[in-house]
């Protein structure tokens, strides 16, 4: 082996550890956006979810009134 190839081949080996080095790092940030990803959505979820315990008594109500119920139905 020539000093040129060797030359070669250990600049090939050097560019092949840091093309490793970033494609690991890319993976671990695509893992971790999509972990984000994920929970986003559960806090948009469990919010939602809150949302809606916390405005059905007033819909209840509502729709108590405007269905002709009576005030005892409201207080149920």
């Amino acid at each position: 082996m020539t000093p040129e190839e060797r030359e070669i081949l250990e600049e090939t080996a050097s560019l092949a550890k840091e093309n490793n080095v970033i494609l690991k790092k890319m993976q671990r940030s695509a893992r971790w956006g999509r972990v984000m990803q994920y929970g986003y959505w559960i806090v948009i979820i469990l919010f939602s979810f809150g949302a809606y315990v916390a405005i059905k008594p007033y819909v209840n109500q509502l729709t108590a009134i405007y269905s002709g119920t009576g005030i005892e139905d409201i207080l149920k």
